[in-house]
């Protein structure tokens, strides 16, 4: 026996089909800008909680706010990952590897001693961060590639760059236009 099924109209199955895709495509776009938004928002509250703990001392922190924000490890040595989340969440300006990797040495010793290349394991988590959005890099004024942990901002130039980048989403057809 064949389980193999006929169409009866093909070009009514794509014309379905093409519906369902861009449905879904439209949906996907939508679902990453709302994550990108609140990964932003998540930056912004851990940095407020981290420049309050600065302030006023991380008595005004619960336990588990604090463990949230990796001020409290949740085993007896942070990971590398946490650290460096740590280190981009408090510092004032973007950083660059080398500088991640001296604040790195300088707030958690002995964490990165047992890496073959401790720069290039600090870069290598400062671009998972970034692949999960939690994290922006770009070339700073000396063509230097330098992170910083995303939070939302009044700056206007990066809200433009925010709504170009939303543009460019919305209609990739008009973007030889933009440029």
């Amino acid at each position: 026996m064949s389980s193999v099924r006929t169409v009866a109209n093909p070009a009514a199955l794509n014309g379905h089909i093409e519906e369902v895709v861009h449905s879904a495509q439209h949906e996907l776009i939508n679902l990453l800008r709302q994550r990108s938004d609140l990964m932003k928002r998540i930056g912004t509250v851990k940095q407020t909680l981290v420049y309050l703990a600065k302030v006023f001392g991380d008595e005004v922190l619960t336990p588990e706010v604090l463990q949230l924000l990796g001020r409290i490890p949740a085993r007896k040595q942070p990971g590398l990952t946490r650290g460096c989340r740590t280190v981009l969440m408090e510092s004032a300006t973007p950083l660059e590897a080398r500088q991640g990797l001296r604040e790195m040495q300088r707030r958690f010793p002995g964490l990165i001693e047992h890496h073959k290349t401790p720069l290039a394991s600090v870069t290598t988590v400062f671009n998972r961060l970034v692949a999960c959005g939690e994290v922006r890099a770009f070339s700073n004024g000396k063509g230097r590639r330098v992170w910083e942990w995303i939070a939302e901002s009044s700056n206007a130039t990066d809200l433009s760059v925010a709504s170009t980048a939303e543009e460019d989403q919305e209609d990739p057809s008009q973007l030889a236009t933009k440029q």
